[in-house]
């Protein structure tokens, strides 16, 4: 899981190091270049010092050096020192013939060379004598400038050391106290009940944070919303179920006491209604529990002839339709689909069932397939009183019905557009040619 404290550690730390190093290298650099300049300036004061004693004595350049003064000069617990007096013709004057011969230039910088096998620093000082022109290169191996390096890093190091812990744990607590409210709105979700779907505050919550709980409020507006709307189904499923109950107790217990009478068949009739009633509730409820959103199991579906499954079920509505006198057709072409057969029962069940119960007497209600774009279409149209088309999309929301005056749970199209959503098939409800009724749609894709 991915964390966005790390995520934040990640990119603050390693630029924070980064910097730490930056700035270790920086300091270092001003600790040892005035090191490096105050050497090389002691080899510059050297050889101008032996500049100073060289003399011209018959075209031949001299070096006047006491052995007192030489011994000063070479005189180091550490390093070596070595010098060298040339002519212009490269000639060795006075000093040690190993010491490389450097291009005598004014202000020439310190180089580095190597005497005796020995990593050296050397300068140059040119000389101009009468007519005699020469060069004077003090040389100084490089141990004393190498303890120096060591001292400058020892002292350095546990300073960036400290440096760097310091930033990170600055780091690791601004992050830590950056997420705390985070935390603080994870330990009031989690202290919640499981019904409490009130929103939460966001008055304190920073302006980072606020549009995931907006986000999180709008979820639980609609948790609420769908709970609000389940009990007023219950309620009203219960307030269903009781009347035909009550009547069909009633007529049952008039049976008892008129038995064999004339009122018999009209109390049977009613009864028969109720139980009628009770028993389409009932399967819309199991329908509606089929239909609920999820994974449909890949061995449940198959490859089936949609106008085979058509022709089954209209076939259990040939009485209903007969009872108003309704024209009941069907016009089936060879379609193929690939669903579930259960829940495409339902779905047809439901919207042949919607046809007649909305259709009025001596009406008709036309059942379709057909093969479409590469997938099928199944249509149910009816000459009823049809759907306003600002109605049309909420007719799809569970416990939804049309007006007060109209029976039922407001179940049957939320299973159909359920079921349909879960093939991968769309609905839609249009106008018929004639321009009376409802004509609903049903699009599966190939």
């Amino acid at each position: 899981m991915d964390s966005i404290r790390l995520r934040l550690l990640k990119w603050l730390v390693v630029p924070v190091l980064l910097l730490n190093l930056a700035g270790m290298a920086l300091s270092y650099a001003l600790a040892w270049i005035p090191a490096q300049i105050a050497f090389d300036q002691s080899l510059s004061d050297a050889a101008a010092m032996l500049a100073a004693r060289v003399s011209e004595r018959e075209g031949r350049l001299l070096l006047d050096l006491p052995r007192a003064a030489e011994r000063a000069l070479r005189d180091d617990e550490l390093d070596k020192v070595y010098f060298s007096v040339r002519d212009n013709q490269g000639r060795l004057v006075a000093g040690d013939a190993a010491v490389p011969v450097l291009p005598a230039r004014a202000g020439a910088p310190a180089a580095d060379g190597v005497v005796a096998g020995e990593a050296v620093r050397m300068v140059a000082q040119p000389l101009l004598l009468g007519q005699q022109q020469g060069i004077v290169v003090v040389a100084k191996t490089l141990r004393k400038r190498g303890q120096a390096r060591a001292a400058i890093v020892r002292a350095m190091l546990p300073l960036a050391a400290l440096l760097t812990l310091a930033s990170a744990g600055l780091v690791w607590f601004s992050v830590t106290n950056g997420l705390s409210p985070l935390h603080k709105v994870r330990a009031e979700i989690q202290a919640r009940s499981a019904d409490n779907a009130a929103p939460i505050a966001t008055a304190d919550v920073p302006l980072e944070v606020a549009p995931v709980v907006q986000a999180f409020n709008g979820l639980l507006d609609k948790v609420h919303a769908g709970a609000q709307a389940q009990q007023d189904f219950l309620a009203n499923v219960a307030h269903q179920l009781r009347t035909p109950l009550a009547g069909l107790r009633t007529q049952i217990e008039l049976l008892a006491t008129q038995e064999r009478s004339p009122g018999a068949a009209s109390s049977l009739a009613m009864m028969q209604s109720s139980t009628e009633r009770m028993i389409r509730q009932v399967n819309q409820l199991l329908a509606f529990a089929r239909a609920e959103p999820g994974p449909l199991r890949k061995t449940r579906m198959e490859h089936m002839a949609l106008d085979q499954l058509l022709e089954e079920s209209i076939q259990h509505f040939v009485e209903q339709a007969l009872r108003k006198d309704i024209d009941l057709g069907f016009d089936l072409q060879p379609t193929t689909v690939l669903g579930d057969r259960f829940l495409l029962r339902d779905l047809v069940d439901n919207l042949v069932d919607n046809a007649i119960r909305y259709t009025p007497a001596k009406g008709a209600v036309t059942v379709s397939c057909f093969p479409h774009l590469g997938g099928g279409m199944l249509t149910v149209e009816d000459s009823g009183p049809g759907i306003a088309p600002a109605k049309r999309a909420a007719v799809f929301q569970r416990f939804q019905r049309l007006d007060e005056k109209t029976t039922g749970s407001g179940l049957g199209l939320a299973i159909v557009r359920d079921i349909a959503t879960a093939h991968g098939a769309s609905v839609a409800i249009d106008t018929p040619a004639s321009g009376q009724g409802a004509l609903f749609s049903v699009y599966f894709p190939g």
